[in-house]
């Protein structure tokens, strides 16, 4: 059968028959909601090449988790700006390092809403790598390795102080080999066996990161990240990288960055069926802001509508800083 008896057009006639037959839907239930903590009182700065996103120091972090719970929104993930760094990251793993007292008065605020923690060393140390870090002098430059297994025993401190804080899951972002596993043995030996691992498991070494570099304060001091991150050129790694961490213990599996990625957050869930999370990444976030800002775009609708793309691409769940805003539009669409 084809034209005129076939008319794909009857199902989007009325916006009532569009919806019925809608085949890809998003909500608050979906998303994660970034927090950057920091030092200091009565702190709350706008990261200038991210707008709306902010700087909370523990003491105006309440305002901004009360309105994230309003929204409807169940987790979010928290990364960190200490305040003093050193080579070792050591205010990652410290008992009041500022991601688990943030942890720690989020919970006791909303023992429900879920606590991602970042498991990363580069907000904290002062070379801005994921990692330890061998140095040296080379034609007057400053150049660095980055150690590896090394740098395992640094990230599970820091996994067991995050969880000994009550996060409710470790977010492992340094793309170090072996980490998944060195992090599912160490929660495992200190009685936290029942913490999932969400697994940066595709995090490639992209230009999309940049304001995060701002907002994070991670920029390295020398050199690049590709030793560690993947080249964007690869996919077949994407697969390999993957199964390494299912086969480690991983609970989630993570594609980062989103909107370049599609094919690849495609690709990773069908060939595993652990739940996937993308991560729609600050340069994503700020190009759209930039663009509305303008009056190039609709921010509403263009969000709404990438959003949609990454659910539909195969994320069950979306980090994202637009999740606010698309809380919030989706409610008034209900409503």
């Amino acid at each position: 059968m084809a034209f005129p008896t076939v008319r794909h057009r009857r199902l989007r006639r009325t916006a009532a028959l569009r919806s019925m037959v809608r085949e890809t839907a998003i909500s608050a239930d979906d998303f994660i909601m970034p927090i950057f903590v920091t030092y200091g009182e009565g702190v709350k700065n706008e990261i200038g090449s991210m707008p709306g996103v902010y700087h909370f120091s523990l003491d105006t972090l309440r305002g901004e988790v009360d309105e994230i719970v309003e929204l409807g929104i169940k987790a979010v993930i928290l990364f960190g700006i200490p305040e003093s760094k050193d080579s070792l990251g050591t205010e990652a793993y410290a008992q009041d390092g500022i991601i688990q007292q943030a942890t720690r008065r989020i919970k006791s605020w909303y023992p429900d809403l879920l606590v991602v923690a970042d498991t990363c060393l580069c907000e904290f140390t002062d070379h801005g790598h994921c990692g330890m870090v061998h140095t040296f002098e080379r034609d007057g430059h400053v150049h660095g390795d980055v150690l590896n297994d090394e740098s395992l025993e640094l990230l599970v401190r820091t996994a067991v102080a995050q969880a000994e804080a009550g996060a409710d899951i470790i977010a492992p972002s340094n793309m170090m080999d072996g980490y998944v596993q060195a992090i599912r043995e160490g929660l495992d030996a200190a009685g936290y066996d029942q913490i999932p691992i969400m697994a940066y498991s595709v995090k490639y070494a992209s230009a999309f990161y940049g304001p995060f570099r701002e907002a994070a304060q991670s920029a390295p001091q020398f050199g690049d990240r590709k030793t560690y991150q993947m080249d964007p050129a690869n996919a077949l790694e994407a697969i390999r990288e993957a199964e390494s961490d299912v086969l480690e213990g991983a609970d989630m599996l993570m594609v980062k960055p989103a909107l370049a990625y599609m094919d690849i957050i495609r690709t990773i869930k069908n060939e595993f069926d652990l739940p996937l999370v993308a991560y729609n990444v600050s340069g994503e976030y700020s190009m759209v802001k930039a663009g509305a800002a303008n009056g190039w775009i609709n921010e509403k609708a263009i969000v709404l509508e990438l959003l949609t793309g990454l659910k539909r691409a195969g994320a069950d769940i979306i980090i994202t800083y637009h999740s606010k805003d698309a809380a919030r539009w989706l409610r008034e669409e209900r409503s």
